[in-house]
C-alpha cells in the first residue's frame, strides 16, 4: 500500500476546509433514534456498570470442556489449533443440542463465539457422513467472509469443501464451485436468490440450515427472501437460528422454520460491560469534524471504527481525514466487494488505523483490538447503537464508545 495516501502535503491540515467541508455534505431526511433517548440509555448503562464493579457476577464457569462433546478427534485438533482452550457460555450449553441434531435458537450478544458454536457440530457432521450438506445465511459480506475463515480452521484437514455466495464478486465463479456440490454454501440473501433463480443451487439437498444475525437481516429487508428460501427446503432438517433480539417479525420466521427447538440466551444486558460509553456533545457553530480531529490526535486512539449515516457522508469524510493526514479507509455499499476486502485487512493489519463505515459495517465484524467505536452520525436505533459498539470491548476487552451529539 502506498503510503504516501496517508500524509498530508504540508501546512495546516484544516486550512479551507472548515465551513467548505461543512458545505459538502447533503442532508439526508433519514430517521435517527431521539437524543435525549440515547444519552438517558447511555447512562443508565455507565450506573448499571458501577455497580457491577462493587458487586460482580461469579465467573462463568462452563460445565464442558471442548473433549467433552462427542466430536472427532480430527475437529477436536482444529480447536486446540485455533487458540481455543475452554468452551464460551454459549458454545458450552448449546453445542451438545446441535450434536445430538435438535433444532436451536441462539439469543447472544454480538462477540460471544456463537459462530463456534454452530461451525464446530456442523463441521464434525459434515465430516462424518460427506453427503451432508449445510447452507448459512448471513446478512452482510463481511460476516459471510468472517463465518468462512473460522470454518477453514475448524475444517482444516478434513476434506471439506465450500463456496461463497455473496454480490460485488463474479457470480460465475460462484457457479463453478456450486456445481462441485460443495459442503458448506455460505452467503447473503440477494445473492442466495439470484443463484437460486438460475436453478443452480437446489434447496431441497440441503438437510442443515444456519440464520446468523437473523434479526438483522429482517431488519434490512429480507424477511422475505428467508422465507422464500425455507419454502425450498427439506421438511426433514436441522435448524440453527441465531440472534440477538426476537421481535415480532423474526417470530414470523421462527414459526416455519424451527421444530421443537432448543432455545439458549446468553444476554446479560445489551452492551457489553467492558465498554465505556461518552457522548461528545458539538455546540451549535462548532466544526463537527475538527472536534473528530482533535480526538483522534489524542494518545489511546489506536485502532478507532467510525460509524456514518449515508454511503456519500463516510466517503467524503474518509476523503477529509486522508487529507488531514490520518490513516483512514472507508467501506460501505458503493464499493466493491474486493475493495472492502482489501480494507478490512489494512485495518486488521494496522496499516491504516482508521475504518469509517455505514451500518453495513456495524453486524459481523470481528476485528482485534479496536480500541474505540466513535458514532460519528447518530445510529437509527438503540438496537443498532448496541451493535455498532459491540465492535470493541470484545473477548473480555476493554473498549471506549462516544456518540456526537449537536446540541
Amino acid at each position: 500500500m502506498d503510503k504516501r495516501r496517508f500524509t498530508h502535503p504540508g501546512g495546516n491540515p484544516r486550512k479551507n476546509n472548515g465551513r467548505g467541508f461543512n458545505r459538502g455534505f447533503r442532508k439526508f431526511p433519514q430517521r435517527t433514534m431521539p437524543k435525549a433517548e440515547l444519552i438517558a440509555a447511555i447512562a443508565t448503562t455507565k450506573a448499571l456498570n458501577e455497580i457491577k464493579q462493587t458487586q460482580p457476577d461469579a465467573e462463568y464457569i462452563p460445565t464442558n470442556k471442548f473433549e467433552d462433546f462427542k466430536i472427532s478427534p480430527l475437529v477436536l485438533e482444529n480447536i486446540k489449533l485455533k487458540g481455543y482452550t475452554t468452551p464460551t457460555p454459549i458454545q458450552d450449553r448449546i453445542m451438545h443440542s446441535i450434536i445430538e441434531g435438535r433444532d436451536v435458537i441462539g439469543i447472544a450478544n454480538t462477540g460471544t463465539g456463537k459462530t463456534a458454536a454452530f461451525l464446530i457440530p456442523l463441521a464434525d457432521k459434515v465430516f462424518r457422513n460427506k453427503l451432508e450438506r449445510v447452507l448459512i445465511v448471513a446478512p452482510t459480506h463481511e460476516l459471510v467472509l468472517q463465518i468462512h475463515d473460522e470454518l477453514r480452521g475448524f475444517a482444516r484437514g478434513l476434506g471439506i469443501y465450500t463456496a461463497l455466495c455473496i454480490g460485488g464478486v463474479s457470480m460465475g465463479k460462484q457457479i463453478s464451485q456450486l456445481r462441485q456440490k460443495p459442503h458448506f454454501v455460505i452467503g447473503t440473501p440477494g445473492r442466495l436468490k439470484d443463484i437460486i433463480e438460475t436453478r443452480i443451487l437446489n434447496l431441497s439437498e440441503f438437510h442443515n440450515v444456519v440464520l446468523d444475525e437473523a434479526d438483522r437481516m429482517v431488519d434490512i429487508g429480507f424477511i422475505k427472501d428467508i422465507k422464500y428460501f425455507i419454502s425450498l427446503m427439506p421438511q426433514v432438517r436441522q435448524s440453527l437460528f441465531f440472534s440477538a433480539t426476537i421481535s415480532g417479525k423474526v417470530k414470523e420466521i421462527l414459526q416455519n422454520f424451527v421444530r421443537n427447538p432448543i432455545t439458549v440466551s446468553v444476554k446479560k444486558q445489551e452492551t457489553a460491560e467492558g465498554i465505556e460509553q461518552e457522548i461528545i456533545r458539538v455546540a451549535p457553530g462548532q466544526n463537527k469534524v475538527d472536534k473528530l480531529h482533535d480526538l483522534l490526535r489524542q494518545p489511546g486512539f489506536e485502532k478507532v471504527l467510525i460509524f456514518g449515516r449515508t454511503k456519500w457522508g463516510v466517503q467524503k469524510l474518509t476523503e477529509e481525514l486522508i487529507r488531514r493526514g490520518f490513516k483512514a479507509g472507508a467501506i460501505h455499499g458503493n464499493k466493491r466487494q474486493n475493495q472492502r476486502q482489501k480494507t478490512l485487512e489494512a485495518f486488521k493489519s494496522n496499516e491504516i488505523n482508521i475504518l469509517l463505515g455505514t451500518d453495513v459495517a456495524s453486524r459481523g465484524l470481528d476485528i482485534p483490538d479496536v480500541s474505540h467505536v466513535i458514532n460519528y452520525d447518530m445510529p437509527e436505533s438503540y438496537e443498532v447503537y448496541v451493535h455498532r459498539i459491540g465492535r470493541t470491548g470484545r473477548a473480555d476487552k476493554k473498549g471506549i464508545a462516544l456518540t456526537f451529539i449537536e446540541q
